[in-house]
């Protein structure tokens, strides 16, 4: 869909007035490795992806805020004196919490049109929430003038996320969406903020995403319980040490100090966390020498650490990710995003993409009775203004 025809329809939706009609585009984003690290401050790399949000807006002269998309039925106008209060399970709760961190930081609320549009698949781990929210605060800043800079815009969207949608994210997803850049992965520290833009030449390789159609629910699913096991892991270990997260630890000092983690479940979720951070590490360096080969080592690494010691997969994504590793030519196969349903990320030989979406896709409809979608995106820019 081009912005012409989205103007278009912005205009039968919300018809004439004499504002201007403003249009932004936020990414999606894809972790290519770094697990269930960043709420642990930890290591990661995602990449911003091709797909992502639409977002049109103009100032009205009512006190209310109007919210519809193209993607889901619910739409609705608010009175700016009612932001404040979540709304049911809706989508519109995504950009009514960031519109509510604005407020909370002083912004004056006026009358503005929202219409969005998005071509990520929901519920698949490619942070569509992360996108959403980006997006309305890159946009909101822009129309009111409110010189926010893109690590604050980054900030505010996570909080919006974990105190008025009500999931404990942590900051990677939003970190992708704002800071990407194309044919680069983002390689953050999540503690720190600090990051560095690594070269991914993918030469004669493809990057395929896989979504599952396993749904899932984020907020109400074992996420966050994972948070909170992470976080009896940091007290077990601080009988013996003195740390704030997971991510301080080096793969020696965890094991030297693991004895202090009574509960076999909690030792193996930080075993994963402290792992993956090593894994990180390593997957830069392999990029940045261009060995895909080692790269792809990593991923699978990572995945079988996700499946046996951070039990976050389940059968729909060990399936593709087994039907994916059988075919010649991938090098890299993991689930990506929280796990429990959602995508996978693979790395392959681009002249084997049609024998790989066809076998995988038929074994896996045999396996699971359900039908995988391919998507094949570019690695694209961060958020941003189109017109």
């Amino acid at each position: 869909m081009n912005i012409q025809s989205l103007k278009n329809t912005f205009l039968e939706k919300y018809g004439k007035n004499d504002n201007k009609i403003s249009v932004f585009f936020a990414p999606g984003r894809v972790n290519l490795i770094g697990e269930h690290t960043d709420y642990n401050g930890g290591f990661v790399l995602p990449c911003a992806i091709s797909f992502g949000t639409y977002l049109l807006l103009r100032l009205t002269n009512e006190p209310e805020i109007e919210f519809s998309s193209l993607n889901f039925d619910f739409s609705t106008k608010i009175r700016v004196e009612n932001l404040g209060r979540k709304m049911r399970e809706e989508w519109i709760n995504y950009p009514l919490g960031v519109i509510d961190q604005f407020a909370k930081h002083g912004t004056e609320l006026k009358g503005v049109q929202f219409l969005y549009y998005g071509n990520i698949p929901n519920d698949a781990g490619l942070s569509s929430s992360a996108s959403i929210e980006l997006v309305t605060a890159f946009a909101f800043n822009k129309l009111f003038n409110l010189e926010k800079n893109l690590i604050e815009l980054i900030k505010l969207s996570q909080k919006a996320e974990n105190e008025f949608v009500g999931v404990n994210c942590g900051i990677m997803d939003q970190f992708a969406v704002g800071k990407g850049k194309k044919n680069h992965a983002i390689f953050l520290n999540c503690s720190t903020l600090d990051y560095k833009l690594v070269p991914f030449k993918l030469d004669d390789y493809k990057l395929v995403i896989i979504n599952s159609n396993k749904q899932r629910k984020l907020a109400d699913s074992k996420y966050n319980k994972r948070v909170s096991e992470c976080t009896k892991a940091v007290k077990y270990l601080n009988n013996r040490l003195n740390i704030k997260n997971l991510s301080e630890l080096s793969i020696k000092e965890f094991i030297d100090n693991r004895g202090s983690i009574p509960d076999e479940i909690i030792m193996k979720r930080a075993k994963h966390v402290v792992s993956e951070n090593d894994r990180v590490i390593s997957a830069v360096e392999a990029l940045k020498k261009n060995d895909l080969i080692t790269f792809g080592k990593l991923m699978n690494a990572s995945h079988d650490s996700l499946k046996i010691d951070y039990e976050v997969t389940g059968n729909e994504l060990d399936t593709l990710i087994d039907e994916a590793r059988k075919i010649d030519g991938v090098i890299g196969a993991r689930m990506t995003g929280a796990g429990f349903g959602g995508c996978t990320v693979n790395l392959l030989k681009t002249d084997c993409l049609e024998n790989f979406q066809e076998t995988v896709g038929k074994n896996y409809y045999e396996k699971t009775g359900l039908k995988a979608d391919f998507y094949f995106p570019e690695i694209d820019d961060g958020v941003r203004q189109l017109g």
